[in-house]
């Protein structure tokens, strides 16, 4: 009967466990949305908010949610928050001539969603459109910023793969060159750039390209991506004044890059360590959006530098 009852104690304490509500930890992410400027900014937000902040800027076609699978891994220890640019995700897209659709106007309106969250001293981790905004901030507010994690965003002129041979054609004539943005928007290259270079296909999750082919073919989407692609010329341009905005201040630097990208080359990762030769370079065996092949790697690294330079 002794044994009987411990069973059934024990029954009832498992079933209570079922029953009762998770308790949520600081890796459970929540969604949010504040206005900049009459521009609601959709942004994720994970971990202790006592603790450092690691802001994420996201990359085309995509959105914050790209850094989905890393989020948990990250938030145990670190207050995170991601935005998605006005024109990508769940952020609002004003029409172009409403809203002008240039990486000085995305960094400013980045600028002021941090003022407006009251965020004051953070570390940056940059991808791919997110490098152009972070650097522009960067350069704007050079006393807040306590770190640098970068994957695939570009600073150098040696980072740039052959395609942009054929985009720098587009820049000197648009119209005499729609293939080039055709192509850039095309839903074969919204795959390969998930894709293109991977030797694990099986870690790559469909949906990621599927939900960014979704998104560029929504009302509006064309001509908010042609102005973008079009003033990226202006990145290119400002790539020395980057570099010596990083001589001059060799923020704690960590690449983490994949160097498989077609887009955005391994020398691209590699160059980093000429103006800031503390940086710590990692070059993966992954592509354009390399946590989606390497996340354990990644948040391997990301931790520590963050642990060593801004706990």
């Amino acid at each position: 009967m002794k044994t009987l009852g411990i069973l059934a104690g024990g029954m009832l304490l498992a079933a209570a466990a079922q029953a009762a509500p998770l308790v949520a930890t600081h890796a459970s992410t929540t969604y949010h949305y504040v206005s900049v400027d009459g521009v609601r900014i959709f942004y994720r937000e994970a971990g202790p908010k006592d603790a450092p902040t690691l802001v994420l800027l996201h990359g085309f076609p995509s959105s914050s949610r790209e850094f989905a699978t890393l989020f948990p891994l990250l938030a145990t220890r670190y207050h995170l928050i991601a935005p998605d640019f006005p024109g990508f995700g769940q952020s609002d897209a004003p029409a172009p001539d409403a809203y002008a659709y240039t990486f000085d106007h995305l960094a400013e309106t980045t600028d002021g969603f941090l003022d407006a969250l009251g965020l004051r001293k953070y570390a940056l981790y940059l991808h791919d459109y997110g490098g152009p905004v972070g650097f522009r901030v960067m350069l704007k507010h050079p006393e807040r910023v306590t770190a640098l994690v970068v994957s695939n965003a570009n600073a150098y002129t040696e980072g740039l793969g052959k395609k942009w041979t054929l985009i720098g054609e587009y820049w000197k004539d648009p119209k005499a060159h729609p293939e080039v943005f055709e192509t850039f928007i095309s839903p074969a290259a919204t795959e390969q750039r998930h894709t293109a270079g991977t030797s694990h296909p099986e870690k790559y999750d469909p949906d990621a390209w599927g939900d960014e082919i979704a998104h560029l073919a929504r009302p509006g989407q064309r001509e908010i991506q042609a102005s973008l692609l079009y003033d990226y010329r202006t990145n290119v341009a400002a790539y020395p004044a980057w570099q010596a905005w990083l001589r001059s201040h060799r923020p704690p630097t960590l690449v983490v890059w994949g160097k498989n990208d077609p887009s955005f080359i391994g020398a691209g990762g590699e160059a980093y360590r000429r103006d800031v030769p503390e940086a710590e370079v990692h070059l993966l065996d992954a592509g354009h959006f390399p946590w989606e092949e390497q996340v354990d790697a990644i948040a391997g690294y990301v931790l520590p530098f963050l642990d060593r330079h801004v706990r």
